[in-house]
């Protein structure tokens, strides 16, 4: 690529070991790479668009969760007297930027109750306190995401199975119409179904390797726990949501208080004397 003059740069390494926090896609393999590209859907397919979800999901809330968490511990620094006090925030959000819509007013209505359940549940009265829930939100993120990313990973592992068996069966049938063929007509069928041959004996291949490796071929029971990791990705991916949601009513304090002090600080600039 480098002696093309072509810019881009390739590394073989995992994303783990790059230190890239993102669940890895699967490969798609050439049939279904072809088939998505004319339109249709695989199930490899679905597998890539949800990691692709799930990733945007991830890289929203732990950008979210940096932001506060940055925020809420540069407010825990200051002296006493000068850290923000979450009731003056609370009241100072009430007033900032009053809607004047009736939507409006229902919309602040809703992010004001949001944001008072959510200090109420959590006990949360100061600002470290405000600090030391983000913290356990950090921590909360990190245990969700690996369960998902685990999920995933297992998911792909288990659909690419499940496409190579169904690969193999589909093309069965022209595997044993080719031991049928007459000598002298072999070649000409070979040609006429290269294809379907080549992706029967890939799969053939795989399954093989697999059952070598003292893996069972039990399509039934592959798919019993695809559904069962899906359920349960399901659940964290709600509780991941749903800590968004708690992410959202916190920034209201932040830029309630990012605000007040850009209030404070135009105001100290026009009580400076003119030189």
């Amino acid at each position: 690529m480098e002696a093309a003059g072509h810019p881009a740069l390739v590394d073989y390494r995992s994303y783990k070991r790059q230190g890239i926090d993102k669940i890895p896609s699967v490969h798609l393999g050439p049939a279904a790479s072809q088939m998505e590209k004319r339109g249709i859907r695989t199930d490899k397919g679905e597998v890539n668009r949800q990691i692709a979800a799930d990733n945007k999901l991830l890289k929203e809330i732990k950008a979210r969760i940096t932001r506060l968490y940055r925020w809420s511990k540069a407010e825990t620094e200051k002296p006493q007297t000068q850290q923000s006090s979450l009731t003056a925030l609370w009241e100072a959000q009430q007033q900032l930027n009053a809607p004047r819509t009736r939507t409006g007013k229902i919309r602040a209505l809703q992010e004001s109750a949001a944001l008072f359940s959510f200090l109420q549940a959590n006990g949360i009265q100061s600002m470290q306190q405000l600090h030391e829930k983000i913290a356990d939100i950090n921590s909360r993120y990190y245990d969700l995401r690996g369960k998902i990313v685990k999920a995933e990973r297992r998911i792909a592992i288990l659909t690419e199975r499940g496409e190579m068996w169904e690969q193999y069966n589909q093309y069965k049938s022209i595997h044993k119409q080719l031991a049928k063929v007459k000598p002298e007509k072999r070649e000409q069928f070979e040609q006429r179904h290269s294809r379907e041959l080549i992706l029967y004996d890939a799969a053939g291949r795989y399954l093989k390797e697999l059952k070598d490796s003292g893996e069972a071929i039990t399509p039934k029971a592959w798919q019993l726990e695809i559904d069962q990791l899906a359920a349960g990705k399901q659940t964290d991916t709600l509780a991941m949501k749903a800590m968004r949601e708690d992410l959202k009513a916190v920034e209201r304090l932040r830029k309630t208080a990012e605000q007040l002090s850009r209030q404070e600080r135009d105001k100290s600039h026009d009580r400076e004397p003119e030189r």
